[in-house]
């Protein structure tokens, strides 16, 4: 048995910050023997890295080459804090997913800026990055990479939804892996609350106090999008051109449009849940359901999608500590590195559409 000491990195499309998650991994026989979290953090992004993130698709080709780099060195440092912090006596490597900047994979591109090789330099510590091009050339979406997590740490249910940025859906049905981007989510959500002043609807108290807009929920939905079969994935870029202009446009109160925004997440989940069980036949009576991602705190999101999901099936949803739920994604990273180092394939052809299973992730030596 071989044990990894890996610290995972997620920037999420929320930008609210870099998730970091220092692991332990033990590996045996091509499998996970066991694993924990030993310790983890949320940094915020500073308010200029944030508004350079979001600006960074209208800038030039010049400027987006510099911010790749500069923002890798800037995870670096957040890196470093995170160490002079807590001191982990052993870092095998870091894995990075990096921040992305445009996911078109259709077009073959899939970017998440943040220079591993920067990151290498300025820790000493062998980095991993770039874990969606692979597959993006062999046709697959590049996403969701979540099935991995819920492969080899987190088996035993049949549905995972992870609520970020955007709400990602992996199942384990009739013995295989699926999965898709169901709908925007917090990108959404947090867009509509900062308009209120919060960086969140904090327990959907807001959408609590609202009214679903049957009108802004048909515009909302109306997209070609959501009629598309598995595997399927969003892009940030899109969400932006496409969804929160529907909401921002809305005449109707900020309380309406975020209990519209919640009904169309649990609209959307409901539908490809339904899907997913007639492609697979599946003959189970009941279902059980790990949930995770920052929108599990947002009670009327979830009291809204249980009601949703028990009109398709008797679905139970489990919800983990909070470590799980928040870290969830960056201790994800950290196997994904493993898989890299292993020669695994940590990119599912059965969750992303590609010509077969890809071992994707550049790797920038350290000391």
């Amino acid at each position: 048995m071989k044990t990894y000491y890996a610290i995972g990195l997620m920037s999420g499309s929320s930008l609210d910050g870099l998730d970091i998650a220092y692991c332990q991994i033990d590996w045996e026989k091509d499998q996970v023997h066991d694993w924990k979290i030993i310790q983890s953090e949320t940094l915020p992004f500073s308010e200029k890295w944030q508004n350079r993130l979001s600006g960074l698709p209208m800038q030039s080709a010049l400027i987006f080459a510099k911010t790749d780099t500069y923002f890798g060195y800037y995870l670096a440092e957040l890196i470093q804090q995170f160490i002079d912090k807590y001191q982990p006596p052993q870092i095998d490597f870091i894995a990075s997913h990096g921040h992305t900047i445009f996911h078109e994979p259709d077009n073959r591109i899939s970017i998440q800026i943040g220079s591993g090789a920067a990151i290498a330099a300025l820790t000493g510590i062998t980095t991993i990055t770039d874990f969606r091009t692979q597959d993006i050339a062999l046709e697959g979406e590049g996403a969701p990479l979540a099935p991995l997590a819920d492969k080899y740490l987190f088996g035993g249910y049949d549905f995972y939804l992870n609520i970020g940025g955007i709400a990602n859906l992996s199942a384990f049905l009739d013995n295989q892996w699926l999965a898709l981007d169901t709908s925007p989510a917090n990108q959404v959500l947090n867009t509509l609350a900062q308009l209120k002043g919060k960086d969140f609807d904090e327990g959907g108290l807001w959408a609590s106090q609202g009214e679903v807009q049957e009108e802004l929920l048909r515009q909302a939905a109306h997209f070609e999008y959501y009629d598309l079969p598995a595997p399927k994935s969003l892009g940030n870029a899109w969400i932006r051109k496409h969804i929160l202009p529907v909401y921002l446009a809305s005449e109707h109160t900020i309380e309406d449009k975020l209990a519209t925004a919640c009904e169309h997440i649990a609209i959307e989940l409901a539908k490809s849940i339904s899907r997913l069980l007639a492609k697979t036949n599946s003959k189970q009576s009941a279902f059980k359901m790990l949930l995770s991602g920052g929108g599990i705190y947002n009670d009327y999101l979830i009291k809204t999608i249980y009601e949703y999901c028990q009109q398709v099936a008797p679905i139970e949803l489990i919800i983990p500590s909070n470590e799980i739920i928040d870290f969830k994604e960056a201790a994800l990273m950290a196997l994904l590195g493993v898989l890299r180092i292993e020669g695994i394939p940590n990119s599912l052809k059965s969750a992303t559409g590609a010509k077969r299973d890809t071992v994707n992730g550049a790797i920038y030596w350290g000391q």
